[in-house]
């Protein structure tokens, strides 16, 4: 049997033992039928390694095959473990890690025991390299190096405080020490030592009597190394007495026998018997010692291999910690494996660790990939990098990863665009949830505490948010996901480049801390721009969705495309705007220079005052469409919801543009522009005359646009003047025209001061102006459809008096003496009364202005009519101015001084009554006239009673 095969056996057996230890290790709680195993004591309690020692207890085991355990200081002692009996167990004590310990005895029938006794383990004491011994002590055990690059002279294991007291240092500079001891050196160990030096530097404020006790501290070492010199060598003086007597034998053999070689001396004897004896040990032992010689071939081999099994195993455990994932390990390992053997003349070793460097290397290159990856995350770049500098690759990882998430980011945004461009999005609702989630998920990569101060830049939305938002309006709030998710993570990675806090402070990693440095310092430039690049696309991103003419022509192929989308009303801007504000709070967060953020705040400024302008148009057509919604209601006073509805319009338009309007941090007022002050207030004009047009309009339109005609006399029908005005109500054009006068007198009274506040206090400049052409405007209005109705309704009145007038052929020289006032002029009262109905059913405020140009230009007739008769005659006389007088007191409440006057005139046309009975006539018809249509001219009677609000 070899040398090998034993071992060989002895692993197999080793092996089978504990496949059958692991088989039954299921069966060992059950079969369980003792009391498990109790210490009591043990002998020797306390040795170093390998000591025998003796373990007593009880139930310690029924046999051999029952002990399947023994621990002592918590190493394995079965492989040297004796069973004698169920109380007493023989085994050496490992070299065990703990240097006190239980002893654990684990039997079949018993399981895991106790121990009431302890075991201390004895740490043999090493020999210093700078002590004197009088044996033999191997220097193999002593490992000089304390640093993995390079070892220390013994020098520097000299003490760090000889004095033994505190220190206390002082605050003399270097150079000042050389100027005053020149030539000396504060160093005890160098041979120009100045005590008073080494004083000054460390001990500068140490009392007296703490330089006693280091005087005595002194003195204390001085005796101590004089008695240790002694102690030597009265412990080494046995063996000095037995070396001496040796050499003094061989000495005196020597001297007595001649040293010279002479054939028969005592020593060439020797040499011949052992010459003699050395050839026939070696033909007798030749195959013996051939065995012995390989296998010590083979032991030593196998010493090498054990010995510096680190590095031959350390390509394959970098494999299995590469696959793990293990990098910290790797690392440490390289690291070990280049002090230890990077050097190296072994070419066994050179050959390994040329193995270990292309395991390594790959390892750079697969870590280099890892670091390119997108998306990662900012904590798992910053250990790649670490990684990498560790390994010492090649360039500059750090600045690579920015490079390429740089790239990556720019990519994200172009992406952006192009899905939404590319029908990858088609409508508002076709996302693609595989997008999404990506999106959402690199969103969570970069957020911060600081991000969370900006908060939310959207409120939560329903469920149909995506199928009513426009495309431009979703682009805008994903670029902005885009940029909050990624650029902070990107920022953060630069400054941890800048101040070098990508690798530890420690020594071993200064160098390359102020390497990361200088790199940064140099490149500074190259990231600004890079930050430039990434706020430029953004913007210009955004521009050419929403504000195409604000780019160059050239950049529209790359930036435009969204023609064929749905234009955004100012809401949706006001959204926008609200985003862009989000994302610039959340990137100022980071501290990042305002220069470098600027252009968010040039495109934010564009988009507040297209939001404006937008609004304004829209509210314009807005505006425009209340026509359609005039339903002809009149309130008690006497207007309709038109009025209202148009308040509402603008204040609501006014508050939509609140946040557009609000002046945050680093933004200027967009109303203190002159081009905008211009436009709005242009703008702002062109509204107040929109909705004037379709005042305007709605009193034009034709009686045939209505479904149901409607005339004044079923509104006389009732008593009650709001009856008619109900739900469904169609005026006719006349009621129309009265109706729009209403509502022009309370837009002119009340709407346009109401809305001169609201725009004073939302901050729209120019409110003068619009408040004083609104005015122009609504007045013109008001005075056109006043003429209109007057003509409408006074004409016929006017017109119907000569007819009735001479009805009958009347003729004013020859008539009968007057027995009343006729028919005509009661018609003409009663038409009067009709139209004063009318204007009384829309709105009281207008019966006066209404009814006094009517009896104006009825008073007009009358004179023209008097004026025209060439001769009365007595009771033609009498007969004209009871008319005229008739005429003139019913209306007497609305006369004014045009309508005093016609009739003044027309009665001054009249011959003059001179007897009294003439003139009681006439005063007796007036009284008849007035008795018996009491009822009819009521109604000219002012009234004080107001109508009741419905």
């Amino acid at each position: 049997m070899s040398d090998s095969e034993p071992l060989h056996f002895l692993l197999t057996s080793a092996g089978q033992q504990q496949q059958r230890e692991s088989c039954t290790a299921t069966q060992v709680k059950m079969s369980r039928a003792r009391p498990p195993p109790l210490v009591t004591g043990i002998s020797p309690k306390e040795g170093p390694a390998w000591t025998k020692v003796t373990i007593r207890g009880e139930n310690l085991g029924t046999g051999p095959a029952d002990l399947i355990g023994l621990s002592i200081c918590g190493h394995n002692c079965m492989l040297t473990a004796e069973w004698m009996s169920a109380s007493k167990i023989v085994c050496r004590v490992g070299p065990a890690k703990d240097d006190k310990g239980e002893i654990i005895v684990t039997t079949k029938s018993g399981g895991l025991g106790t121990s009431t006794v302890s075991f201390k383990l004895l740490r043999p004491e090493r020999i210093g390299i700078l002590e004197q011994s009088a044996v033999w002590v191997d220097e193999v055990n002593y490992d000089m190096r304390t640093n993995r690059n390079k070892g220390i002279s013994p020098f520097s294991l000299r003490p760090s405080n000889p004095l033994g007291i505190e220190m206390d240092k002082g605050k003399v500079p270097q150079k000042d020490m050389e100027q005053i001891f020149p030539g000396m050196s504060g160093d005890f160990t160098s041979e120009n030592f100045s005590a008073s030096w080494y004083l000054i530097e460390n001990h500068a404020g140490t009392g007296f009597e703490q330089l006693k006790i280091a005087a005595n501290n002194l003195k204390k070492q001085a005796t101590k190394k004089n008695e240790g010199s002694l102690a030597y060598v009265k412990g080494g003086l046995s063996t000095f007495f037995e070396a001496q007597d040796a050499l003094a034998a061989i000495h005196q053999r020597l001297e007595s026998d001649g040293t010279e070689k002479v054939e028969g001396s005592m020593t060439q004897r020797l040499e011949n018997i052992l010459n003699r004896a050395s050839d026939t040990a070696d033909t007798l032992f030749q195959e013996v010692l051939g065995r012995k010689d390989k296998a010590d071939s083979t032991r030593n081999a196998l010493n090498v291999l054990q010995r510096f099994k680190f590095l031959f195993n350390l390509p394959l455990n970098i494999e299995r910690n590469i696959q793990k994932g293990d990098y910290d390990v790797v690392i440490n390992d390289y690291e070990k494996a280049k002090s230890l053997f990077g050097n190296t003349e072994v070419a066994v070793f050179k050959k390994v660790y040329a193995e270990v460097e292309t395991r390594v290397e790959a390892l750079r290159n697969l870590l280099l990939e890892k670091l390119l990856e997108t998306p990662s995350t900012l904590l798992d770049q910053k250990r790649y990098i670490r990684y990498l500098s560790d390994l010492h690759a090649p360039g500059d990882p750090a600045w690579q990863c920015i490079y390429a998430q740089h790239k990556w980011i720019l990519q994200l945004m172009q992406n952006c665009r192009d899905e939404f461009l590319s029908g990858g999005r088609v409508g508002a609702g076709a996302l693609d949830l595989e997008g999404d989630t990506r999106l959402a998920a690199l969103g969570r990569l970069g957020h911060s505490a600081s991000l969370k101060r900006v908060g939310s830049l959207r409120s939560p939305r329903p469920s149909t948010w995506r199928f009513e938002t426009p495309q431009q309006v979703q682009f805008v709030e994903k670029l902005s996901d885009v940029v909050i998710g990624q650029l902070p993570n990107f920022w953060k990675l630069w400054i941890s480049y800048v101040n070098g806090s990508l690798f530890s402070e420690t020594g071993e990693k200064s160098g390359q801390v102020e390497k990361s440095k200088k790199n940064a310092r140099q490149r500074q430039n190259d990231f600004k721009k890079m930050i430039e690049e990434l706020t430029n696309r953004l913007v210009k991103l955004i521009r050419g969705a929403l504000l195409p003419t604000t780019l160059p022509q050239g950049e529209l192929h790359v930036y435009g495309g969204w023609e064929d989308k749905t234009e955004l009303t100012g809401a949706w801007f006001t959204q926008i705007i609200h985003t862009v504000r989000g994302c610039h709070e959340a990137l100022s967060t980071l501290e990042i220079p305002n220069d470098l953020l600027q252009v968010i705040q040039d495109l934010l400024l564009d988009l507040r005052v297209h939001c404006l302008m937008v609004t304004l148009l829209h509210t314009s057509e807005d505006v425009k469409r209340l026509a359609e919604k005039e339903d002809w209601v009149v309130d008690n006073e006497g207007i309709t919801s038109l009025p209202s509805k148009f308040e509402q319009c603008l204040v609501h338009m006014l508050q939509s543009l609140k946040e557009p309007l609000e002046i945050k941090a680093g933004e200027i007022n967009v109303l203190q522009l002159d081009q905008v002050q211009d436009k709005a207030a242009q703008l702002s004009v062109s509204i107040m005359k929109v909705f004037i047009n379709c005042l305007e309009q709605l009193s034009m339109k034709a009686d045939e646009d209505f479904d149901v005609s409607h005339n004044v006399s079923v509104d006389l029908s009732s008593p009650d003047r709001f009856s008619s005005i109900q739900e469904g109500f169609i005026p006719t054009s006349e009621q129309r025209l009265l109706i729009i006068l209403s509502n022009c007198q309370y837009l002119e009274r009340h709407t346009f001061l109401n809305l001169a506040d609201h725009f004073e206090k939302h901050g729209l400049t120019g409110t003068e102006k619009i408040n004083r052409v609104s005015l122009d405007a609504v007045r013109e209005l008001d005075g056109k459809l006043f003429e209109a109705y007057i003509e409408r309704r006074a004409d016929p009145i006017a017109g119907s008096l000569e007819p009735g007038m001479y009805a009958g052929y009347f003729d004013w020289r020859d008539c009968q003496t007057p027995s009343g006032v006729r028919n005509y002029l009661k018609e003409a009262l009663v038409n009067i009364i009709a139209v004063h109905a009318e204007v009384f059913t829309v709105s009281k405020d207008l019966v006066s202005r209404v009814l006094s140009r009517i009896v104006e230009s009825v008073a007009d007739e009358m004179c023209r009519l008097m004026q025209c008769v060439s001769s009365f005659s007595k009771n033609g006389a009498l007969q004209a101015r009871l008319e005229l007088s008739a005429l003139r007191d019913a209306v007497a409440a609305y006369l004014n001084p045009d309508s005093n006057a016609s009739f003044k005139q027309a009665l001054d046309s009249l011959p003059q009554l001179h007897s009294g009975a003439d003139k009681k006539l006439l005063e007796e018809q007036l009284n008849k006239f007035k008795s018996s249509m009491q009822l009819q001219l009521t109604c000219f009677q002012p009234s004080n009673i107001q109508p009741i609000k419905r």
